[in-house]
């Protein structure tokens, strides 16, 4: 498992990084002196494209790309507001605990309070027995 974490990791760095390579946009080709090349002969060919347009190079204002002073507001008051969410989630963690405690204690009172209940009701109906026993047998020997 600890393997499989760390294979992950490392495949995610990776694929940033290559990523990163290729968007970064001081790249320059190595130029090689054409001096010494074979060249081969040029041909010409009439071919046209319509409709397709090359990209130029223009790259976006640093502001645009940050998203400006605004965004990075926007952003930390959105972190902000996510460690607060996340500080009150720990408090009600915490309340939760204590209100489980408390249900738990008051659960194991409730079932041991019921359990006497119920023995002092058979010790009741054991002692009516009892009594209507010894009021039949009284009964029976006043009766021969």
């Amino acid at each position: 498992m600890n393997y499989t974490k760390t294979l992950a990791t490392v495949l995610c760095f990776t694929v940033l990084s290559a990523g990163c390579a290729m968007a970064d946009t001081s790249f320059t080709p190595l130029n090689f002196d054409d001096s010494n090349a074979v060249k081969a002969p040029a041909t010409t060919t009439s071919k046209t494209v319509s409709g397709v347009q090359a990209k130029g190079t223009d790259m976006l204002d640093p502001a645009q790309v940050t998203g400006g002073a605004k965004m990075q507001d926007a952003i930390l008051q959105i972190d902000n507001a996510q460690v607060e969410v996340r500080n009150n989630l720990l408090n009600y963690k915490a309340k939760y605990a204590e209100i489980d405690a408390r249900y738990q204690s008051t659960k194991a009172e409730r079932t041991a309070m019921k359990k006497q209940i119920q023995q002092a009701g058979k010790k009741i109906k054991n002692l009516d027995n009892a009594k209507n026993k010894i009021r039949k047998n009284f009964e029976r020997k006043s009766n021969t």
